[in-house]
């Protein structure tokens, strides 16, 4: 086990001399440069942002709530000048479609299968897995279905532990348990308060943050029909803890590659959720940033830092045969 507690040597240099040094081939800027997209999944629109040329290793962002790929904007230039980036919304989520309950299941299996779809059609054969709060549940499903896929896993805030989730899931497992009886669980979840304070609450660096997240997450949670999508979710998050027997004993047989990037001062999924990998994963590299939910957004250059260290060692530049097909 490799534990960390932000270790400012073990980070790489992420500016300096261009990483081509010729004229003839592209600017680093230009590789790292996000583009825009749409897929079609089962009839639904999947929005995802993709960076890096498709030759070098995948890696697979899954944002978390109430969020979009967007929040990772800041750190996906660092990471594309080494690695292809593909960062989806998921339904109800960002530029994605908005399907009714009717006719989508809002479940995170049904998430998981929808992001499945994407990279089955995207011909995406072998990735990296960077997952954060409700990317996490969605990515475990992904490394659970298709063990032969997953290079590494990277965990920012994504939970897997019971001693990981914090004060306020005392308070959700009991919506869970009588769902008509706390809608006050509902109401506190999706508040305006809530929404800003996952971003506030614990960071030492408020200055670091641009207000829009929270103030675009907040005008988003008020669309028509959010409400209802984002109660299911809630109350099918509860389907996550009970899989934190069956994740951890697939972290414990399958050993993959793990590196857990975590904001210690995160008062939803605490410290302790991240240094639980270790358990499971003896040989996990875990870091505790001096950061809250969000680690990138107080220590952009840090994380990224961490990120490419790791990929270099763990996964073959040279990507598979079949692993793009793009």
């Amino acid at each position: 086990m490799m534990i960390r507690l932000i270790c400012a040597a073990a980070m790489m240099t992420l500016t300096g001399a261009p990483l081509f040094a010729t004229e003839s081939h592209p600017s680093t800027d230009s590789i790292a440069r996000m583009t825009f997209h749409r897929a079609t999944v089962d009839g639904v629109g999947i929005f995802y942002r993709e960076a890096g040329s498709p030759s070098n290793p995948t890696i697979v962002l899954l944002h978390g709530f109430p969020s979009s790929s967007r929040q990772f904007n800041a750190l996906i230039p660092l990471l594309a000048t080494r690695y292809h980036l593909i960062a989806p919304d998921y339904p109800s989520f960002g530029q994605s479609d908005t399907p009714d309950p009717s006719d989508y299941a809002y479940t995170f299996d049904h998430l998981a299968q929808t992001v499945d779809g994407l990279l089955e059609q995207l011909g995406i054969a072998k990735y990296s897995l960077y997952v954060h709060d409700y990317g996490g549940p969605i990515g475990y499903r992904l490394m659970v279905a298709h063990p032969d896929r997953l290079q590494s896993l990277i965990v920012s805030n994504a939970n897997a532990y019971e001693e990981g989730l914090g004060k306020k899931w005392t308070q959700i497992a009991a919506f869970w348990d009588n769902p008509g009886a706390h809608w006050e669980v509902v109401d506190a979840f999706l508040s305006e308060k809530a929404t800003r304070e996952r971003h506030t609450l614990g960071t030492t660096h408020l200055e670091r943050y641009d207000p829009d997240a929270w103030t675009d997450e907040i005008r988003h949670l008020s669309l028509p029909g959010q409400r209802a999508i984002q109660t299911r979710l809630l109350y099918d998050y509860r389907t996550n803890v009970a899989s934190y027997p069956r994740w951890q004993a697939w972290l414990r047989e399958h050993q993959p590659p793990t590196l857990v990037v975590w904001g210690k001062n995160d008062p939803s999924f605490v410290a302790a959720g991240a240094l639980a990998f270790a358990r499971d994963v003896p040989r996990a590299e875990i870091h505790l940033v001096d950061a809250s939910h969000w680690p990138w957004e107080e220590a952009n250059d840090e994380v990224a830092g961490y990120v490419l260290n790791f990929m270099a060692r763990t996964v073959p530049k040279a990507k598979a045969a079949g692993g793009s097909g793009r």
